[in-house]
């Protein structure tokens, strides 16, 4: 009981929270599913299928195209806030020095989402470019499932986007002291494997598609390895200086007596 009455705050913080964020990524959910028309249209010309032979095999499926932009728009929408909101909520918990340097965070997260948002969506338009090219070279006729070609686009750059984050994770971590730089240096042939096998999981059926979206995410460790190292160099002097300083206090009694 006491338990509860001390963690009761930060239940009913981390409830409005939630609830809050539920709220917003209802509403872009429902902006989405009621101008999916719209929004589908802008994708047919973002991928160049005008003119393409693309087709619906059932009656219900633009149902599950609108289902699919609307989550699409509304984590779209909602992601921002999410991440404020949880540094909102780790900022009791933090000094005033690390809660600003993790909200400078903010803006390289949205633009590492967007990146990898654009990316997926390059890379899908260029994979249907390549197999109606072949299609043609090889006298081939295609029909493409519009509803099951959308939604996949969707999901992939969705998740690409996700993906992306990955520096702005890391480097939170390594900043607050979680991980360390040589951890992470020594999980490299992990990361690797993990990053492969994350767009292998992906709705594609290409593998050189997979690896392909596997290059920027390895890139991406890469880069954040490097951004760890010469954070760590950074600090090390103000850790030398400040246990000198320490051990030169400690010391000054002990000479004087």
């Amino acid at each position: 009981m006491e338990n509860f009455e001390k963690y009761s705050p930060y239940i009913i913080e981390i409830r409005k929270r939630i609830l809050f964020t539920l709220s917003l990524f209802a509403v872009g959910m429902l902006v989405g599913f009621v101008f999916y028309e719209r929004i589908i249209k802008f994708l047919i010309n973002i991928l160049s299928l005008s003119g393409v032979n693309i087709v619906f095999t059932s009656p219900f499926q633009f149902i599950n195209l609108a289902i699919s932009c609307g989550l699409v728009t509304g984590l779209i929408t909602v992601l921002p806030l999410l991440i404020f909101q949880v540094l909102s909520f780790l900022k009791p918990a933090l000094k005033v020095k690390e809660f600003k340097m993790l909200m400078r965070f903010l803006p390289f997260s949205i633009l590492l989402f967007i990146t990898g948002f654009s990316f997926g969506m390059i890379v899908m338009k260029w994979q249907i470019e390549l197999f109606l090219a072949k299609s043609v070279s090889l006298g081939i006729g295609n029909v493409l499932d519009i509803s099951r070609l959308i939604s996949t686009v969707l999901l992939v750059s969705a998740l690409m986007g996700v993906a992306f984050q990955l520096p702005v994770i890391t480097l939170l971590l390594t900043r607050i002291g979680i991980v360390k730089y040589e951890q992470l240096k020594k999980q490299r042939l992990w990361v690797y494997l993990g990053a492969l096998f994350f767009t292998i999981l992906l709705p594609l059926e290409s593998i050189f598609a997979d690896a392909l979206l596997s290059i920027p995410l390895i890139l991406l460790f890469e880069i954040t390895l490097i951004l760890s190292r010469f954070s760590n160099r950074h600090l090390a002097p103000k850790t030398t200086s400040a246990s000198t300083t320490s051990d030169s206090l400690s010391s000054a009694p002990a000479e004087a007596s």
